[in-house]
């Protein structure tokens, strides 16, 4: 892997030097008198710390602007899960590589991806450069005969996936309570604690599901989750809107992090993430955009500016979820929170950044460089992308982008046309 010098960029409002020496920064600091393979001029450019996307489901990009304005439950069940059941991998393949090709052009260089087709996904990833945590859907509707399918579905895929690149990390993702049974999720319990492995879980999205659950099981989500022991620091607990103060508490006793998804929140008008209440219990709370099918994009420069002006409007509160705890909920924390030493600008850390362009408008005066990236930037701002020490985007450029363009526009066609269209909203 070759060598990166950065020449003359602006870190923590200092100009320096950054070197990157195969995967790490190797060397910080002013006119550094060394050579290296690839030298860029960081010249009206700062570096910072790339975005980590914590819930998506990356080949949704397939499904953009398909069937919009629509309650979360109707959404799914009359028209998503229907065209999903007609996608191949070769789809997966090709929309994952759209979303990781979008990732990386607004700075993101991980996602936390729960979606079919997982191998298929892998691929994408490991030629776009990308690092991500993946697993596959496990879906079962409480019956026996396809829990043990997506079981077995489950184990191969583990085994299979000890021999990817250690960028990609295998989760596992049993999508919802409503959706798998409770001998599924005790199995998750139990392979997760065997293996070590992280579970990511949609949880309390909408009033409905908790209401079902009070119904079912005579107890309201988090408590249900309790009593099956999968409460603890290894569950990402997406959405978790619905909640109660004893549900915070137990979220907090069992050090539980929570993916706050606000732009899909708001568009599928789940409910508001009760920002306040979680941070006064140090629930470490990171982003995430969700699938294009319910954003409608993956730019987390836009999810944190929605995470922040969430939290203030809903409690009238302008001091809440300042920029820089914004900021770190979609660099730092993120990164820690799926153990990855990246998320800041330091030697011997993962060589991940991005240079941001200070001459862009939306930059522009930089009183604040952060408050700028939280409230004002978007995308477009991000001139330079780097993962693991490779440079996958430089003066907003990605080789083959076109081509993938091409194959989603005609994979997108055929997969509507397989299914025929819906009925928008009026």
């Amino acid at each position: 892997m070759a060598n990166i010098l950065i020449r003359q960029v602006m870190l923590h409002d200092q100009q320096t030097d950054v070197l990157i020496e195969d995967d790490r920064f190797k060397r910080i600091g002013p006119d550094l008198q060394l050579e290296a393979d690839t030298v860029i001029n960081g010249q009206d450019m700062a570096i910072i710390p790339p975005f980590f996307n914590a819930h998506t489901h990356a080949a949704m990009t397939l499904l953009r602007g398909y069937a919009d304005d629509m309650e979360l439950h109707t959404w799914l069940t009359r028209h998503i899960w229907p065209l999903e059941a007609k996608i191949q991998s070769q789809d997966v393949y090709i929309g994952a590589k759209l979303a990781c090709l979008e990732m990386i052009k607004s700075g993101t260089v991980f996602f936390n991806d729960m979606y079919w087709h997982l191998p298929a996904t892998a691929k994408a990833v490991e030629e776009m450069g990308l690092r991500a945590a993946l697993s596959s859907v496990f879906i079962d509707f409480h019956d026996p005969r396809t829990a043990a399918k997506r079981w077995q579905e489950c184990q191969d895929l583990f085994a299979w996936a000890q021999s990817l690149s250690p960028r990609i990390t295998f989760t596992l993702g049993p999508h919802a309570i409503y959706s798998v049974s409770r001998e599924s999720l005790s199995r998750v319990r139990d392979f997760a604690h065997q293996h070590g492995l992280l579970i990511h879980l949609h949880l309390s999205e909408t009033a409905k599901e908790v209401e079902e659950c009070q119904q079912k099981h005579g107890c309201r989500p988090v408590r249900y989750l309790e009593s099956l022991g999968l409460l603890g620091p290894n569950l990402l607990a997406c959405h978790a809107i619905w909640l109660s103060q004893d549900e915070m508490d137990l979220l907090a006793k069992y050090r539980v992090t929570v993916v706050h998804n606000p732009v899909s929140n708001l568009k599928l008008g789940s409910g508001t993430l009760a920002y306040r209440s979680l941070h006064e219990r140090e629930i470490p709370v990171i982003l995430g955009t969700d699938g294009c099918s319910s954003n409608n994009n993956l730019d987390m420069l836009e999810t944190m500016k929605f995470a922040s002006l969430l939290a203030k409007g809903s409690a009238q509160d302008p001091t809440l979820f300042p920029a820089p705890q914004a900021f770190a909920a979609a660099t730092s924390l993120g990164a820690s929170a799926f153990g990855l030493n990246s998320g800041e600008i330091a030697e011997g850390r993962l060589a991940d950044c991005l240079l941001v362009d200070l001459k862009h408008p939306q930059l522009t005066p930089n009183h604040n460089l952060i408050s700028n990236l939280v409230y004002s930037a978007r995308g477009d701002c991000v001139h330079t992308t780097i993962c693991n020490g490779r440079i996958l985007m430089h003066d907003r450029k990605v080789d083959g982008e076109e081509d993938i363009l091409a194959q989603v526009r005609e994979a997108s066609l055929r997969l509507v046309k397989s299914r025929g269209s819906y009925e928008p909203a009026s």
